[in-house]
């Protein structure tokens, strides 16, 4: 049976540390691939100089003023490519500990233009203020683990955030779900060993609150394009817990890239299939 084609999380021209190749360009790769539905979920604005590195700050998310633009350029796409594939206008929302209104006030102001929401952490507090969890190797190593003192208290650290952000997004008025889970693995190659039953301990206890916030999950395969990672950002048994319990599990190839539309997806299939049979 062919399963319904859904690619959740996509990035665009909008994304300044991505490709600035237009809109149509990562669409017509989806409907080369098969994809029946295209969710588009840029980075919106974050906080002025929330990380504390101006270079940095230019490359994480768009301006202020580029936000309606973004929903004016991805609202045309969608009505360009109606009859083709199925196109939702979404956003990759940040949970911001410190102002966890911050994303809500966004929220508000578009929530009529806004249809789908993949909401992240990307952020822990370190060394110098907040920290991108996924920046480089040398950063979360000098900057979060000199920080916390271990890498599994870094790791305690994020799933506590992981769990604050499920519990945040629950009242979201649109369709959503957790983006890459187990985004603290980016780096696992390189940085000291993550104890496994610690990663087990902790998603299996983030599980019940997913299914109190109503929130799905974004079965992200980003990391396989990840030299320091080599593998998906959501464990197998995961999904196969996620799929008993009736949690959603949408692919996202997490595109920054027209020709990353879709990556992983034979993998996400297989494995499904796997987990539906567990």
């Amino acid at each position: 049976m062919m399963r319904f084609k859904w690619d959740g999380h996509t990035h665009t021209n909008f994304c300044r540390h991505g490709s600035d190749a237009p809109m149509d360009l990562y669409l017509d790769q989806a409907i080369r691939l098969g994809f029946h539905r295209y969710s588009i979920t840029e980075h919106p604005p974050l906080p002025e100089a929330y990380v504390d590195d101006p270079r940095l700050m230019k490359e994480l998310a768009m301006k202020d003023v580029e936000l309606p633009l973004y929903f004016e350029e991805a609202k045309r796409t969608k009505e360009r490519y109606e009859g083709r594939i199925e196109v939702a206008v979404g956003l990759e929302l940040d949970y911001l500990p410190e102002d966890p209104d911050f994303a809500l006030r966004l929220v508000d102001k578009y929530g009529e233009k806004l249809e789908d929401v993949v909401f992240s952490v990307h952020y822990l507090p370190g060394i110098g203020g907040n920290q991108c969890v996924d920046y480089t190797p040398e950063t979360f190593s000098e900057k979060l683990i000199k920080h916390y003192g271990s890498m599994d208290k870094v790791a305690e650290e994020y799933y506590n955030h992981i769990e604050a952000a499920i519990e945040w997004a629950a009242g979201l008025p649109c369709r959503k779900r957790i983006g890459h889970i187990n985004l603290i693995e980016k780096f696992r190659l390189t940085l000291p060993e993550l104890d496994e039953s610690l990663v087990r301990r902790r998603l299996s206890g983030i599980l019940p609150k997913l299914e109190a916030a109503g929130a799905g999950v974004d079965v992200n395969t980003a990391g396989f394009r990840k030299p320091t990672c080599g593998k998906a950002y959501v464990p197998e048994w995961f999904m196969a817990e996620c799929v008993r319990r009736g949690i959603p599990l949408v692919f996202g190839s997490d595109s920054h890239k027209p020709e990353e539309v879709g990556s992983g997806w034979d993998w996400f299939e297989a494995a499904l299939s796997e987990a539906e049979r567990a």
